[in-house]
């Protein structure tokens, strides 16, 4: 599984408008609605079940990120959504200091594997000082997109 394999361009938020991480998670999920990667009808599942998960400790892990994620009934296949905020957001974080990258992802419930190797990806990718820079410099979706592939290669 590559990272360029879970988001494209239009499941990249150039700019999001909340403040904390319980909105962010809010924003974020809506977006995947929007896109068609979650039905309407599992949205509530999904956000209670991500924002469960977020209960137990904060997945703003440090250095500008969060790494919202949950097992959930409410999607058939990984989905995952990037986000940036210029101005951060207060996730909580275990720095303590605001979060301006977010990545969003949800595994059908059970696929613990799955679930692992997911957030083993994203977390490399997000644990990378060229890429978060490269991210937080690009000026829309793709280049975003395009920083993502060029760290694959």
């Amino acid at each position: 599984m590559k990272f360029s394999d879970l988001i494209s361009p239009s499941q990249i938020i150039l700019e999001l408008d909340a403040a904390d991480r319980w909105a962010t998670i809010d924003e974020m999920v809506n977006h995947l609605v929007r896109l068609g990667r979650v039905a309407p009808s599992e949205r509530e599942t999904v956000l209670t079940d991500v924002k469960n998960r977020e209960k137990t400790i904060s997945t703003g892990v440090g250095f500008g990120i969060a790494i919202p994620h949950g097992s959930t009934r409410g999607v058939e296949k990984v989905a995952a959504i990037f986000g940036r905020s210029s101005k951060g957001i207060n996730f909580d974080a275990l720095d303590n200091q605001p979060v301006r990258l977010v990545v969003l992802f949800l595994v059908p419930l059970g696929q613990y594997q799955v679930h692992l190797k997911t957030l083993a990806l994203i977390s490399r990718f997000l644990n990378d000082r060229e890429f978060r820079e490269r991210a937080l410099q690009a000026a829309s979706e793709q280049e975003i997109y395009d920083a993502i592939v060029k760290r694959e290669s």
